[in-house]
């Protein structure tokens, strides 16, 4: 019985630490990430429109990204080029730093009717196209759902519409068809109304 239970506690301590593992550490992703600054931002909040925010994004989200630009499921020449070396250990550390850091206000520039229609397709959906409400998986306040769904909320209005639109096109396929299938329904219009709306999400 004393067998029993030192091995039970054995086995929980050692998932503890592979949990722990797969977390990341994000000291050593701040030391990592030294590469990914350039186009990223120092603190995560990348200063060109179309490249994202990574600060504040989930871990799981941003570990899952990486993979998918090193295995090809996510199509990126730089991105693909810069994920080749990284290791499992290095993702997550990445994950864990830039998931630790603020990420910068954003600001909605379209407009107060572009804004005002975004927010109908993101809080209601479009019943006719048969697409949910966008905050069903990204959350009333744009945060996201871990680890599937990513943050949405203060991202470049620019790049949210520039990924919306490569799922309409069907040449961004790396999350199982959820947003080819919903993007696909819905006009540019609509996308860029949304991407703007999603902005200014705090």
């Amino acid at each position: 019985m004393k067998i029993q239970v030192a091995l039970m506690v054995g086995a929980m301590l050692l998932g503890g630490v592979v949990v722990a593992e797969a977390a990341g550490n994000a000291q050593a992703g701040k030391n990592k990430a030294a590469a990914c600054a350039g186009c990223h931002g120092p603190d995560g909040n990348s200063g060109n429109p179309l490249w994202p925010k990574l600060a504040g994004q989930e871990a799981g989200y941003i570990v899952k990204q990486l993979a998918d630009f090193k295995s090809g499921a996510r199509k990126d020449p730089m991105m693909s080029g810069m994920a080749a070396p990284l290791s499992a250990a290095d993702m997550a550390d990445l994950g864990a730093y830039y998931e630790s850091l603020k990420q910068s206000a954003g600001t909605a520039a379209g407009g107060a009717a572009l804004a005002k229609r975004g927010e109908r397709l993101y809080r209601g959906g479009n019943a006719e196209f048969g697409v949910a409400a966008c905050m069903s998986c990204h959350g009333p306040s744009g945060k996201g759902i871990a680890p599937r769904f990513p943050r949405v909320a203060g991202q470049h209005a620019a790049y949210a519409e520039k990924q919306l639109l490569a799922f309409k096109k069907g040449e961004r396929k790396n999350d199982g068809e959820i947003m080819t299938r919903i993007a696909f329904r819905l006009s540019e219009q609509d996308l860029k109304a949304a991407a703007e709306y999603m902005a200014g999400l705090r």
